[in-house]
This record gives structure tokens, C-alpha cells and sequence, in this order.
């Protein structure tokens, strides 16, 4: 029997974690050999103690993971993709928004032979502003991870036990799943499934943690800026041979009218300075990520880990550099 991780992320989800994991098991218990990952990014609510109760309900399909901070969505889902054991993975959001019903729908696809697949809508149902950040997020990943033009980067997705042993070999800091899956593979396939609305509360996603997430797939998975950098120098370069070369014209023709020695010190001066802020800040951005690899920043760290009975326990718990502590083995 084919074996189904579903890695679920879980955030302040208190009203809806519940309902969501017994309908799982409903729907998908007798046709799989069945595991949930829960990976608790430090919710303020009660969600710890449904997780918990929810493992312990449920001790051979239930993995548990609590995270010591909030680590992010994406760092979650690394946390979950290091101890999901099976032949493939699904990842959802914890919300009701992406139907368990289509899992089955998502299985079938990939069993043709892709290594991932993807979802994608035929109506959203999020709010403007959240289909707005997504439209940008989906042109700028055009340019930045060449990422096919008509293919939808949905976080309700679908990978085979190959690609999840790729992603998780990727242990640096601010992991971007789906570069690291574009970096990974190209055989990846896509299939329409319904998108309802979320049950209970609000999106989590504030235009700060998009700017974050943006920042985060133009800076860690793309030379594009200092490509861009180079090229602005270059048209600098030229600008300012006009600029000598006109000046070198005015001393020769003094009939020519021409700024005072004043205007032109303050209009160079304010734009070379400028473009030369902008410059050491992406760089510097650069030289801050490097050396939070080099200075081994998780990717997450684990509190509690209370792993599915059946499966085999790992020799350490997890981290993004695979450093940790276990609180209920205490190893």
C-alpha cells in the first residue's frame, strides 16, 4: 500500500486543525498506509494542545512537531519534509482552503511519473489584496526561478520520495521551497482543484511578510541584482562619458550655455551617491546571507517531537543543520 505523508503547517489554527486531521483520516486512512506531520510554528493559541491530543489519539498516524519560534511557513514545512516518511507528501495550509477531497486527485497525477505537482484554482478565494501579492509573487518568480509562464506556484502541492530527499538536502537559512524544487527538477506537472474559503479568522500573510518572502526569492535563489547592478554601472559608465564629453564641447565652445559649477556638483554628487547606497545594500544583503549560512542558522529548531509509533524513529531530531533536542526522549 502506497505510503501518504500529509505535512501540514500549523499556526494558530485552533477552530480548524481538528476538524481538518479527522477528516484525513476519514477520507484517506483505509486507502493509504496514512502519516500527518504537524508542524506547530509556535502558535498563540491552544493549537499545542490539540496537536498534542490529536498524536495521542492517533499514535501510529500522527507526527507532532513543535518548533521553539515562529520560523516561518516555509521553514515548517522543511521541518515537516525532514521526518515525513512517506512515498510522497502532500503539503496544505491548515485552514480548509485547500479541499482534502482533492488529494486524490493530486496522488493520481503524480503517479503518471512527475516529481511534483502543483495546483492551481479556477476561482480564489482570498481577498484582493492576497490575489494581488500572489499575481506579483507569480511574475517575479517568471523572471527569477524561470518558472514556467502557465504554471501556478500554489502552496498545495505534491512531491515523490525523490524530490523530498532533494528539498531536504538544502540546510541554509530562509528556505524557498519551490526554488528549491525549480533548482531540483523539471518534471513537474499541474492539476486544477477547487480553492474554498477559509473556515475560521484571517490570512496570516502581512504585506511585511510578503515584501520578506520577495526579498527572500530575489536575494537567496538569484544573481538577477547584481546582474541589474552591473548593468546600471555600465549605462553610469556611458552617462558619464556624455557628461565629459558635453563638458569638453562647452570649454571649447564657450558660446554654449550651460549649467552652473554648483547645479552640476549637486545633481552628480545626489545621484552617484544614491546609486552607490543602493549598490552596497544588495551587496551587504549578499554578505549578511552568506554569513548566516556560514554562521549555521537554523532553518528551525525543534521543542517537542512526538513521532508516529510505527515509523522508524530517527537517530536525532531534526534541525535545518540536523541539531536539536528531543524533550520527550531527551536525546
Amino acid at each position: 500500500m502506497t505510503r501518504l505523508s500529509v505535512v501540514i503547517p500549523v499556526y494558530n489554527a485552533e477552530k480548524t486543525i481538528e476538524s481538518l486531521c479527522n477528516t484525513l483520516f476519514d477520507l484517506y486512512r483505509n486507502s493509504f498506509e496514512l502519516e500527518v506531520v504537524l508542524v506547530n510554528d509556535n502558535s498563540r493559541d491552544s493549537t499545542h494542545i490539540i496537536c498534542q491530543r490529536l498524536h495521542e489519539a492517533n499514535p501510529e498516524t500522527v507526527t507532532y512537531i513543535r518548533l521553539a519560534r515562529n520560523f516561518g511557513e516555509h521553514s515548517a514545512v522543511m521541518a515537516g519534509l525532514n521526518n515525513a516518511t512517506g512515498d510522497y507528501a502532500v503539503i496544505m495550509d491548515d485552514d480548509f482552503q485547500n479541499p482534502p477531497e482533492e488529494i486524490s486527485r493530486m496522488v493520481a497525477e503524480i503517479e503518471k511519473g512527475y516529481d511534483v505537482v502543483y495546483t492551481h484554482y479556477p476561482v480564489k478565494r482570498d481577498s484582493i489584496f492576497r490575489n494581488l501579492g500572489s499575481a506579483f509573487n507569480d511574475k517575479m518568480a517568471n523572471v527569477i526561478l524561470q518558472k514556467p509562464a502557465d504554471l501556478y506556484l500554489s502552496s498545495f502541492k505534491i512531491m515523490n520520495r525523490f524530490l523530498i530527499n532533494e528539498v531536504i538536502i538544502y540546510t541554509g537559512p530562509d528556505p524557498y521551497i519551490d526554488a528549491i524544487i525549480f533548482r531540483s527538477t523539471s518534471n513537474i506537472g499541474r492539476v486544477e482543484v477547487r480553492h474554498d474559503k477559509r473556515r475560521h479568522g484571517r490570512s496570516n500573510y502581512t504585506i511585511g511578510k510578503l515584501i520578506s518572502l520577495w526579498g527572500n526569492m530575489v536575494v537567496s535563489y538569484s544573481l538577477i541584482p547584481l546582474r541589474i547592478l552591473g548593468l546600471a554601472g555600465f549605462i553610469m559608465t556611458l552617462i558619464g562619458v556624455y557628461v565629459g564629453g558635453t563638458s569638453l564641447l562647452d570649454a571649447i565652445l564657450p558660446y554654449r550655455q550651460d549649467p552652473t559649477e554648483y547645479e552640476t556638483l549637486i545633481a552628480l554628487t545626489t545621484f552617484f551617491r544614491g546609486f552607490q547606497l543602493l549598490a552596497v545594500s544588495v551587496v551587504g544583503e549578499y554578505v549578511g546571507r552568506i554569513y548566516l549560512a556560514l554562521n549555521c542558522d537554523p532553518q528551525f529548531v525543534i521543542r517537542e517531537k512526538f513521532s508516529a509509533q510505527k515509523k522508524l524513529q530517527f537517530a536525532a531530531v531534526h534541525t535545518g543543520l540536523n541539531h536539536g533536542y528531543n524533550k520527550k526522549t531527551g536525546n
